[in-house]
């Protein structure tokens, strides 16, 4: 039997999702923030460690679904010292073919 053409494709529900994002924000070196996620934590005040926080603790408020990119993505909020912060995490692959996590912030 040959080899597929087509990789398959993970579909993967809200407590899944938000299994692997925390396993992969477990690791910080994981978590990517694209330039303009550290331009809006900068405009909201909002620190890396609350982030970080919100990825490992938060719970999805947006469900899980297929970005633009072709991967998985939800929203997670978590309440972080009086501060309400939501993170849109999205699970890529890395040259490895770990998980890591993308990142903006609102």
């Amino acid at each position: 039997m040959g080899m597929p053409t087509e990789p398959i494709r993970l579909k993967l529900n809200d407590a899944n999702l938000q299994r692997l994002i925390r396993e992969a924000a477990a690791d910080t070196a994981r978590v990517f923030f694209p330039k303009h996620a550290t331009q809006r934590m900068r405009e909201r005040a909002i620190t890396p460690t609350q982030v970080y926080e919100c990825l490992r603790r938060g719970s999805v408020s947006e469900s899980a679904h297929m970005n633009l990119h072709g991967n998985w993505q939800c929203t997670l909020k978590w309440r972080h010292a009086g501060d309400d912060v939501s993170v849109a995490a999205a699970l890529e692959r890395d040259d490895d073919g770990h998980w890591i996590v993308i990142i903006t912030v609102f």
